[in-house]
């Protein structure tokens, strides 16, 4: 009697696909370096420009503000045309706006310049999940997912790095003309890579050219009312984050939050509307208890604990490579114990590393290494997000789904900064983190380990599978002569 030899699970990818994770990895990697540079140097413009603490945190909003925009347009272009298509787009959008910065000669400007940043992000962000999530086997998509996000943290560490080498010599306006040019890197890399299958087989090969926004122009006054609340939504937000705002940011939030809202509902439809709603409200929230450590912690460590620029590369040093670590292991518990159950439970572990980070003062190996296990399970098992979110959506409309429901949430991002800072005005920095963090981590363990975002959309529709993503991929067919497309 022979025993069967089990193949080991990276036997399943594959050269091919190996390939092609590298490439949306690398963008992810990119991604990651671009975007933290401004944490980094936030003191530095501060000082330049003058700018107060909430002015020097809206820096960071500022990218935040347009990537609904970026995701929505992006990701139709990646259901339309194909992932490729707006990858590439999405890395050249980004990377020349992080150049842009290193020219900003005041606050509007710079802030100007982190617009561009936004978009690009976003379209990153959705063209690059769908294509690797749509290209791997389905017991293996939360390993793709982890994987995959692991290179934004990786490129946050190297950003880290740069800085201590970079600006204490040259000045902060170097770290941004740096940013210029991996691009070629990711350019190259991704110039012949083959289409993701899953798009391939059901939507190219099937002869279709998905419209996800088809419902928001259907009619000209819809078209016209849309255009205006666009229009809208992008003049309020930018109001909010930047000192234009003045007295009205209250109202001015209610404004933007009502057009992203009717957005979300047209594009969600008469049956699924809860769920997308739903779905952004709990990207929200995941945004506001990780990004305000993310945006600020390079700040508390100079100001609150008087870190040199060589211990704040070593402390973001361990953060970054806790998440990187945190979401590579976050795939592999994924796949093993469910993406809800691992999202929920990883996060409760993540908790009790809360407080004692920021009850750390005088001991900068205690703090990396508290760093490490807090952000590996806080920010590591966000990892899983874009299988999370993405299985929620066909494949005919998953990456303008994912980029609009996913970066609408983000905007938690850009409320979590100038929040943080808001409340260090009444209590120490390292205080207003902790608090944060830990009230509204709770309140993403309760969405997802409760799974709210699909027991809310079934008391509208019971429409659809719960997890399109648990699908295998269509294998690709040998063509015949002149066969008919697939999708019959």
């Amino acid at each position: 009697m022979t025993t069967a030899v089990r193949e080991p699970w990276y036997s399943d990818i594959g050269p091919a696909r190996w390939k092609s994770f590298f490439a949306a990895w690398i963008g992810y990697f990119l991604d990651g370096f671009d975007f933290v540079l401004i944490t980094l140097v936030l003191t530095e413009i501060g000082d330049d420009f003058g700018l107060s603490s909430v002015e020097q945190a809206s820096l960071v909003s500022g990218a935040f503000i347009t990537r609904w925009l970026g995701g929505a347009v992006l990701g139709a272009l990646g259901d339309r045309f194909g992932r490729k298509a707006a990858m590439v787009a999405s890395i050249v959008l980004y990377s020349v706006g992080t150049f842009a910065c290193g020219f900003a000669w005041d606050y509007t400007s710079l802030f100007t310049a982190r617009l561009l940043i936004g978009m690009g992000m976003a379209g990153e962000y959705s063209a690059s999940a769908t294509y690797v999530l749509e290209s791997w086997p389905a017991k293996l998509r939360n390993r793709a997912s982890g994987f995959l996000i692991s290179g934004f943290s990786l490129g946050g560490v190297l950003a880290a790095e740069v800085y201590e080498l970079v600006v204490p010599g040259h000045g902060w306006r170097w770290l941004f003309y740096i940013g210029l040019f991996p691009v070629a890197i990711a350019l190259w890399v991704r110039r012949a890579l083959p289409e993701a299958e899953e798009w391939q087989e059901r939507v190219a090969e099937a002869g279709q050219r998905p419209n996800p926004f088809r419902p928001l122009f259907a009619t000209r006054r819809l078209a016209t009312v849309n255009t205006v609340l666009a229009v809208v939504a992008t003049g309020a937000l930018f109001a909010v984050f930047t000192p234009l705002g003045g007295g009205a940011v209250p109202l001015l939030s209610v404004v933007a939050a009502a057009c992203l809202l009717a957005f979300t509902v047209q594009l969600g439809g008469r049956k699924r509307w809860l769920l997308y709603v739903a779905l952004t409200v709990t990207v929200f929230c995941a945004f506001l208890y990780s990004w305000p450590v993310q945006a600020l912690l390079p700040t508390y460590l100079k100001t609150e604990l008087g870190y040199s620029p060589g211990e704040v590369t070593d402390a973001l040093f361990w953060a970054g490579f806790g998440t990187a670590v945190g979401c590579v292991v976050a795939g592999f518990i994924g796949d093993r114990f469910g993406t809800r159950r691992a999202y929920a439970v990883t996060l409760v572990v993540g908790l009790a590393f809360v407080y004692p980070v920021f009850a750390v003062h005088d001991s900068p190996v205690g703090l990396g290494i508290l760093l490490f296990c807090m952000l590996a399970c806080m920010q590591g098992i966000s990892g899983l997000l874009p299988k999370y979110i993405a299985g929620h959506f066909p494949t005919e409309t998953r990456a303008a789904s994912l980029g609009f429901t996913y970066n609408v949430g983000a905007l938690g991002g850009a409320v979590a900064p100038v929040l943080g800072a808001r409340l260090a005005s009444g209590m120490s920095l390292g205080q207003s983190l902790a608090i944060l963090t830990f009230a509204l981590t709770l309140l993403v363990i309760v969405l997802i380990g409760f799974d709210v975002p699909n027991r809310l959309a079934r008391l509208v529709s019971d429409e659809g599978p719960a997890d399109y993503l648990a699908e295998e991929p269509i294998e690709p067919r040998a063509k015949v002569g002149k066969s008919s497309p697939c999708g019959d």
